[in-house]
């Protein structure tokens, strides 16, 4: 993610749409909406709600709509109001799952809800894809990002920020034995990945979620993605 030159004045108060928000980046970037004097509503759409139990699930600034994140029509409406997307919505484990099941999620179900949110006036999308992604990587999941960053940049938003982490650190360990061994050793690499590799380091999933917030409360000049 570029910070750009003028970022540092505030914008003005926000209403924010968020897809992926129960995931482990997505409820970071909640937490940090509702936590921000600059947001004054937050909405989120998906297959569920936050538990019941969930701290914030109790925000007065948050409302919950349960969707069909695959057709768009079922929630167009209720995009209308809000200048600023969120969007962390993505497979886990890509590799254990069929390609054609990862494209359908992380293009067609990603590019309908930035498509909705230009037709209905958002004017700053975030998206998160991944580190690496490139139309001529060797590797299929980050030409596929590539191809994502690519066909949301072209729909014109005033404003558009592409975040591209690395491992995510998590504070549980979700994938299994795998899954344990990486959150273990990489913040243990820290040392090794530096100069130009400092962008392969492991970020935690609450300080991503507080940067790509911050970003969003900040003004940029309009144009290609940050």
């Amino acid at each position: 993610m570029v910070y750009r030159d003028g970022m540092s004045e505030r914008a003005q108060a926000s209403r924010a749409v968020l897809i992926g928000a129960t995931g482990a980046v997505g409820r970071n970037v909640l937490d940090a909406v509702l936590h921000s004097p600059h947001f004054i509503a937050a909405t989120t759409l998906g297959r569920r709600k936050l538990a019941a139990d969930d701290p914030l699930a109790a925000s007065q600034k948050l409302t919950e709509h349960v969707v069909d994140l695959f057709a768009p029509d079922s929630y167009r409406d209720l995009l209308g109001g809000h200048d600023t997307a969120f969007c962390t919505l993505g497979v886990g484990q890509p590799s254990k799952v069929p390609e054609a099941e990862v494209r359908r999620i992380e293009i067609d179900c990603v590019l309908a809800f930035a498509t909705a949110c230009r037709q209905r006036g958002v004017h700053h999308f975030t998206l998160m894809t991944s580190v690496g992604a490139d139309r001529s990587s060797r590797v299929k999941y980050l030409r596929l990002k590539a191809e994502l960053e690519q066909a949301v940049a072209d729909l014109g938003f005033a404003r558009c920020t592409l975040a591209r982490p690395s491992m995510l650190l998590t504070p549980h360990n979700r994938y299994g034995t795998s899954q344990g061994l990486l959150l273990a050793v990489w913040p243990r690499l820290d040392f090794v990945l530096a100069g130009p590799l400092r962008k392969y380091r492991g970020i935690d999933v609450q300080k991503l979620g507080q940067a790509l917030v911050r970003n969003a409360e900040r003004l940029a000049p309009p144009g290609r993605p940050a």
